[in-house]
């Protein structure tokens, strides 16, 4: 590793990070994307939201296994100091432990990835325990579950009610419990996401849920003001590239109209041995 390069994001570091500096997380979803922002975090999750941000699909649930081996790919070959960690896709993991390993072993073997994501409470306690027992490190995710969007009704908060906090606390216990390395705590109430922060002996990787989560993750395109027509609640864009690059795109078709590009520079001219 070069002088000065920081040391790679690995499971146990993960781990270890556990009320210290809070973990810096992004997704990303292609290489050009994961070298730009490699050096500067210490996740990479290769999310299902690709579904959304990538294809224009309307939620998660349509994303496939293929897609998510594909992705995964680009990402983790791009990367050599965060922690890469590809989401499980609805349908792939649900039905058995023994299915989730099968996509989870397809996922690390053909991507590169350290770990897997997945999402569900105690449900799936069975499934994430089965897989850490044969070598799977397993990120949990609790809270707003993107794909039970349809049973949930929508996007919205979870944690209002006594009972639905009780149930995402006792969600949190038991994946901490079953062997995941980290948990995702999405869209519940602060108080909530702090309770469960204090209780559980591995990090929580907060998305709108509370500032004393031990890590926070965004969607990189959210972040960087790609989507300006669409902002969660939750997000603070740190750019607003979607003006950017309007006028970079615009600029270029007045060139173009006017004749004004390519310009001399840009062409080849006969017989001078550009390649």
């Amino acid at each position: 590793m070069p002088k000065g390069r920081p040391k790679r994001m690995t499971v146990p570091r993960l781990r270890a990070a556990k009320g210290g500096v809070p973990l810096v997380c992004l997704t990303a979803y292609t290489s050009p994307m994961a070298r730009l922002l490699d050096p500067l975090v210490d996740l990479l999750l290769v999310g299902d939201s690709v579904g959304m941000v990538i294809y224009g699909m309307p939620d998660t649930v349509g994303v496939d296994l293929e897609t998510m081996i594909r992705h995964g790919r680009a990402v983790a070959g791009a990367a050599d100091h965060a922690l890469v960690v590809v989401d499980l896709p609805f349908g792939s993991y649900e039905a058995s432990p023994e299915q989730a390993f099968g996509s989870a072993a397809r996922v690390l073997a053909e991507t590169g990835a350290a770990a897997v994501k997945l999402e569900g409470g105690q449900a799936m306690a069975e499934t994430i325990a089965f897989l850490s027992a044969r070598g799977v490190p397993v990120i949990g995710h609790i809270g707003m579950t993107p794909q039970a969007v349809n049973m949930l009704g929508g996007f919205g908060a979870r944690g209002r009610s006594p009972e639905e906090a009780r149930r995402i606390a006792a969600d949190a216990d038991a994946v901490a419990e079953a062997g995941a390395v980290a948990i995702v705590v999405e869209g519940t109430v602060e108080t909530l996401a702090e309770e469960i922060t204090g209780r559980v002996a591995v990090p929580t990787i907060g998305i709108g849920a509370s500032s004393r989560c031990d890590g926070q993750i965004l969607v990189t395109d959210d972040l960087l003001g790609l989507f300006p027509d669409f902002t969660p609640p939750f997000v603070r864009q740190y750019a607003e590239l979607a003006g950017t690059v309007r006028s970079a795109v615009s600029a270029y078709g007045e060139d173009v109209r006017a004749r004004r590009f390519p310009g001399p520079e840009h062409v080849y001219a006969a017989g001078d041995g550009k390649a």
